[in-house]
């Protein structure tokens, strides 16, 4: 099966992690827990739009793309609570005036978001029992109590999903590393305004942090789990 990263990173590259002893599998552990990372309709819009068209509504929306992942989520939100495996959200909240700093520097955009912005989409929608955390920052676990949560859960293997791969779900899958849970990142269950930066961030996730996976596989993967 081709991985996603092909056509993009060049083989030769890809030999060369291979060479080095780059890219084993990990495994799943006993506990796992789903991440859902900022699917809100800020990266989203409204509904399935053309990029240039999605950023007219909201401009940090990823268009089209986030809808297609959408519906993988769906389907991994599906067996999680099926199974009452934990189910997390981490997003972003409102900005407020005193929010400004670097992330106002780089992504002003990010500063004036509509109150529609910051709900939730609502296929994906958080439940009674999932745990809301809000965050500033691009990372899951920076300045949230979300370790102390999956300590308190038993959870040693995340699934993350969500936006944006080169962004959040990558800085909380490098900090999911460090604190040395299992990573599974179903790619087509995540999304990205840029193809080239989602394929090479996979790759590099994939060589050094998390088993990268097509949804389907993840489905297969969880359903083994006694």
């Amino acid at each position: 099966m081709p991985n996603p990263w092909d056509g993009v990173v060049s083989d030769e590259e890809q030999r060369a992690y291979k060479a080095a002893g780059f890219g084993r599998t990990a495994g799943l552990g006993k506990r796992p827990a789903l991440i859902i990372i900022d699917v809100q309709y800020r990266t989203a819009g409204t509904k399935p739009m053309p990029y240039f068209e999605a950023i007219k509504e909201f401009p940090t929306s990823c268009g089209e793309t986030a809808w297609e992942a959408i519906a993988q989520i769906q389907n991994l939100l599906t067996l999680f609570r099926e199974k009452k495996w934990p189910i997390l959200y981490p997003f972003i909240s409102p900005k407020q005036s005193f929010d400004y700093g670097r992330i106002a520097d780089k992504i002003p955009a990010l500063m004036t978001v509509a109150s529609k912005g910051y709900e939730f989409v609502a296929e994906i929608a958080p439940q009674e029992k999932d745990i809301l955390l809000p965050k500033k920052h691009p990372s899951a676990f920076f300045a949230t109590p979300l370790t102390s949560y999956l300590i308190d859960l038993g959870v040693d293997t995340l699934v993350i999903t969500g936006c944006s791969i080169s962004g959040c779900v990558r800085c909380s899958t490098v900090d999911a590393f460090a604190y040395n849970f299992r990573v599974m990142v179903p790619h087509d269950a995540c999304y990205d305004r840029s193809s080239t930066s989602h394929a090479v961030n996979l790759f590099d996730m994939a060589s050094k942090y998390a088993d990268v996976v097509s949804t389907g596989e993840a489905i297969t993967a969880l359903r083994a789990l006694s």
